[in-house]
């Protein structure tokens, strides 16, 4: 017999018995569906949101379909599915039928929840954040300080009346001693001048100042060009940083 027989051979018998123990598995976690289904219907009934959701169990995998008022009770009623035994996966075709809402409208009201987002908190002034609004999917993009940030922005978006999807496109900033110094930096250059001051009185309305392996990029609206100007020669000045991107708008 040559090789390449026993090759061939060799390849069917692995193809047999995946498909034999694929088959095996499926059949198992069909054994559960019956109880399954009983236990997922239970666990939605139990909370108004999840009125108009139905469910259906094959294999293990269950299936959503229906409507829910906001983006966040599609996510949370499949969170709460994942939770139960003999659950495999679960395939999530709930529509989101709330308020319709104009993109224009949508992305007005996410700006001003994203302003205040996290005020008062450490990285309130190093975190940058994007919006893109169409047909009532949110496209969220920008730079965070950490984990917490990229989340409490996410929750905010998926939280707002009409918004339909979420697509996170959000970039954590990578964590580095260096780098944090240099935001502490930055961000005393930029306030202690008394022509850039005053943007520290509004909390919500900060320079935003990213920093990346040494880079400085700022972002944010000021008053005038020459507002914007002052802010690329403080950040230039500030030991460590190797470049400086001013992103600064005028508003």
């Amino acid at each position: 017999m040559s090789k390449l027989v026993r090759r061939v051979i060799g390849s069917l018998a692995t193809v047999t018995l995946l498909s034999a123990l694929m088959a095996a598995q499926a059949a198992s976690a069909g054994r559960y569906d019956s109880s399954v289904e009983q236990k997922v219907r239970q666990e939605l009934s139990e909370k108004k949101q999840f009125r108009n959701v139905e469910t259906g169990v094959e294999d293990g995998i269950v299936t959503l379909r229906g409507t829910v008022d906001l983006y966040q009770d599609k996510l949370d009623a499949a969170r709460r599915i994942r939770k139960e035994d003999h659950v495999a996966g679960v395939r999530n075709l709930i529509e989101v039928a709330g308020p319709e809402v104009s993109d224009s409208q949508l992305q007005s009201k996410l700006a001003e929840k994203l302003r205040y987002d996290r005020v008062g908190y450490y990285d309130n002034a190093f975190n940058y954040l994007t919006l893109r609004v169409k047909d009532g999917v949110v496209t969220v993009g920008g730079e965070t300080l950490n984990d917490v940030g990229r989340d409490s922005a996410l929750a905010t978006v998926q939280r707002m009346p009409g918004v339909k999807d979420v697509i996170d496109e959000i970039k954590v900033s990578p964590v580095s001693i260096f780098d944090d110094n240099i935001r502490l930096r930055t961000l005393r250059a930029l306030y202690h001048d008394p022509v850039l001051g005053k943007y520290a009185i509004d909390p919500a309305a900060p320079i935003r100042i990213v920093v990346e392996n040494g880079t400085v990029g700022l972002y944010g609206a000021v008053d005038s060009a020459m507002d914007k100007q002052i802010a690329g020669i403080r950040a230039n000045e500030v030991f460590g940083a190797f470049r400086v991107e001013n992103h600064l708008t005028v508003d």
